[in-house]
């Protein structure tokens, strides 16, 4: 359930005005109440304990960690509120977003209160990805959002950021503590620095610090991520907090491939080009194409694995055997190898791309696309990061 953002120019404000407070205290109140009342009235022999179970919600347990928390929220969904509301990004861009937020409720001790579900873009979510036989049509899973609890583990990432969901429980609680708090309850911020907020006791003290003001992507707070030294969440961190089947079944799927190598391979979404005024493809990518083919792959990774490895290939290119030539050189491995494992669990791209990066981490050497760091192994030496330079694509 979501805060009504509110552009407050980065000050501490009074109280809202008593009528708009009220009804939003009291339609977070009574969302909560009806979603408790409505399981309650099953049947009469369903305790309020037994109630709050099958909410998923651990009875009292929370009080460990709600007790004397203080609370940050960014928005009812990763990007939103601002200008990603209605579309939303592939799951990597959403996790930069997302630990950003978390980066900040680690710097400033507050439990992070996150978003219930995560947006899929259908651009990221077609099906032929896993079922390779169907890799060319355009068949893309049903959904447009996934419960976030479907994807990490929300225990295993709170031992490093406390955490909670935007539920109606976890809200009937803050607002109910926020209301006898007073003007100490909820603050709304914008263009504050972390550090301003945790200094500062007109921020520090408030129960609830509210970030949905920004009308900017979440990750843009976070712009001197580029310093690594101020990093306080590697990349890593959220990849191996994976819900605990996905780590399952990417444990499994490393046992059967004993010893291996791995490349990731993205091409999709990336290719895409544009003409310029005068009719000339254009591309931010310019050498991508050709050193993401199989030919351009072989003579790029035979320096770091040599012939008759193991090479598992994640990929979101759909065109079927488009990896066939590299299988002269490598034993080669695909997601879809491993059905068995993955068609019970999997519902989306999402949870696969996130078991693959599992099964990538494992690699004994891993090759990525484009370098994200210096020392990393990459197919190709475009830049990741290019918004703005297109040039022509080259393939000799």
């Amino acid at each position: 359930m979501a805060i009504h953002p509110r552009i407050t120019g980065g000050r501490r404000q009074g109280p809202l005005p008593l009528p708009l407070k009220n009804a939003f205290l009291a339609a977070i109140t009574v969302a909560a109440a009806v979603s408790i009342l409505c399981l309650l009235s099953f049947t009469d022999t369903v305790s309020f304990t037994d109630t709050l179970a099958f909410l998923v919600f651990p009875p009292r347990e929370v009080d460990k960690r709600d007790s004397n928390r203080r609370y940050l929220y960014w928005g009812r969904r990763v990007d939103c509120p601002g200008k990603h509301c209605g579309s939303c990004a592939g799951l990597g861009h959403q996790e930069s977003s997302l630990r950003c937020a978390l980066e900040e409720a680690l710097f400033l001790d507050r439990v992070l209160v996150m978003p219930s579900r995560m947006c899929l873009s259908s651009v990221h979510n077609t099906k032929g990805i896993l079922h390779s036989s169907n890799a060319a049509t355009e068949q893309r899973w049903e959904t447009g959002s996934c419960a976030m609890e479907s994807l990490y583990d929300l225990d295993l990432i709170s031992r490093t950021v406390p955490v909670i969901l935007d539920n109606p429980r976890s809200w009937y609680e803050i607002i109910s503590r926020s209301t006898k708090l007073g003007e100490a309850g909820v603050v709304d911020v914008q263009g504050v620095s972390r550090v301003e907020l945790k200094e500062n006791p007109n921020y520090s003290s408030a129960l609830l610090i509210n970030r949905t003001a920004s009308p900017l992507a979440w990750f843009m707070e976070c712009k001197d991520r580029t310093k690594r030294s101020s990093v306080m969440l590697p990349y890593t961190f959220l990849p191996t907090m994976a819900t605990k089947k996905l780590r399952n079944a990417a444990n499994k799927m490393k046992e059967i491939l004993g010893d291996y190598d791995a490349i990731h391979v993205r091409r999709g979404d990336l290719l895409k080009n544009r003409k310029d005024r005068f009719g000339v493809e254009r591309s931010l990518h310019p050498h991508l194409d050709r050193d993401t083919r199989p030919e351009f792959i072989k003579k790029r990774i035979a320096k770091w694995i040599r012939p008759g490895r193991t090479l598992f290939i994640a990929s979101n290119e759909r065109t079927p055997g488009f990896f066939s030539p590299l299988s002269d050189r490598y034993k080669l491995a695909y997601s879809s190898n491993f059905s068995s494992i993955l068609d019970p669990i999997i519902e989306n791209n999402y949870q696969l791309f996130m078991v693959e990066r599992l099964i990538m981490q494992g690699a004994k050497k891993f090759v990525k696309t484009m370098k994200e760091f210096d020392k990393d192994l990459a197919l190709c030496d475009d830049p990741k990061k290019n918004t703005k330079n297109w040039q022509e694509p080259v393939y000799t």
